[in-house]
Formats: C-alpha cells, sequence, structure tokens
C-alpha cells in the first residue's frame, strides 16, 4: 500500500483470485421426474465454461480449480424437505423438493495455501475473502496473527459466528463498479 497523504491511503491490486471447478457433465437421474438429467446440456454448464475462460484471459486474476467428487453427485431432498416428510407436512414428494449436489474437492485447501503464501512472503496487507464458510478461519487468524487486514465480504449472505470472530471487518460491495487497470 502506498501513501497519498497523511489520512488517504492508494491501494493497489496484487491479484484476484478466483476458487471453483469446472461444472460437472454427469448423467444424473431424477426420482421424480423418472429420467435422466445430462448436465453437461444445461445452461449452466455452458455459462460455466464460457465464465471460466473469460476469467483465464483477465489480467491480475489467478484461476485455482479444484475437482468434483462426481462419485456421490445426485438428487437429494433437502434438510427442509426431510423434516418437512417426517413431520407429515408433505403428502407427495415434488420436484421442487429435490436439491442438486456435487462436492468440491481441493478448492478450500488451494485458497489456505494461498493465504499463507501471499501473508508470509508479506506480498499484501490486505486481504479481502469473498465467502461466508467458516473452514476459511485458520486462513483469517493466521492473515491476522502476521498483521494483515482481512476482511470479508459474504455477499449479503449469512456469516458462521466462528468465522466473523477472525476477520478485521465485513462488508458487501456491488463489484459491477470495479475496474481493474
Amino acid at each position: 500500500m502506498k501513501s497519498k497523504g497523511k489520512n488517504e491511503e492508494s491501494k493497489t491490486l496484487y491479484r484476484i483470485f478466483y476458487y471453483d471447478c469446472l461444472p460437472s457433465g454427469k448423467k444424473v437421474f431424477n426420482p421424480i421426474t423418472r429420467k435422466t438429467v445430462d448436465l453437461s446440456k444445461t445452461e449452466l454448464y455452458s455459462w460455466m465454461h464460457n465464465f471460466i475462460n473469460t476469467l483465464r484471459s483477465q489480467r491480475k486474476v489467478a484461476l485455482r480449480l479444484g475437482k468434483l467428487s462426481d462419485a456421490h453427485a445426485g438428487y437429494y431432498l433437502s434438510v427442509d424437505t426431510t423434516k418437512k416428510l417426517i413431520q407429515g407436512r408433505i403428502e407427495e414428494l415434488e420436484e421442487k423438493h429435490l436439491q442438486l449436489k456435487v462436492e468440491q474437492k481441493g478448492v478450500d485447501m488451494k485458497l489456505g495455501i494461498d493465504v499463507a503464501s501471499l501473508v508470509l512472503k508479506k506480498q499484501v496487507d490486505q486481504i479481502i475473502l469473498i465467502s461466508g464458510d467458516s473452514d476459511f478461519v485458520p486462513a483469517a487468524k493466521l492473515a491476522r496473527r502476521e498483521g494483515i487486514d482481512f476482511v470479508l465480504d459474504p455477499l449479503w449472505a449469512h456469516v458462521s459466528p466462528d468465522l466473523f470472530e477472525h476477520i478485521d471487518g465485513m462488508k458487501s460491495h456491488h463489484f459491477n463498479q470495479i475496474k481493474l487497470n
């Protein structure tokens, strides 16, 4: 960070790290419709591939892709639906009661290693984490112990109390106003 004046400071973007996985192209059976859904033919699949390919060519963006665990990918009843079903408040299951679940693997670890590396090499003096996942508590604690200003942007989502305890501040931004130089 470079100082502009007594109370003003200029912040320079080091890099945007983006952590995700390519979408699943698996064929998954929907038990309500009794049809197999080819996830590679969905709008989300196409959009996500285009988005990732666009990120690959952006300046100051580091793409960190994990893997999807397709082994257990499938449609499951939500916790809320399961409770209502047990309580007898749902008489017939509908497609809206199902959630598609595909687990990411390796993404949290990559983020944690990157935070540790940036912090211990003293490459940054502020980290803005866009998430609300409490898996990042160890990374936030390390950053703060090393004097890094650790700010959380949960995009207006609920933040776990154990993560909130280990950050320096929280603010949700409107990212359509950010420009990369």
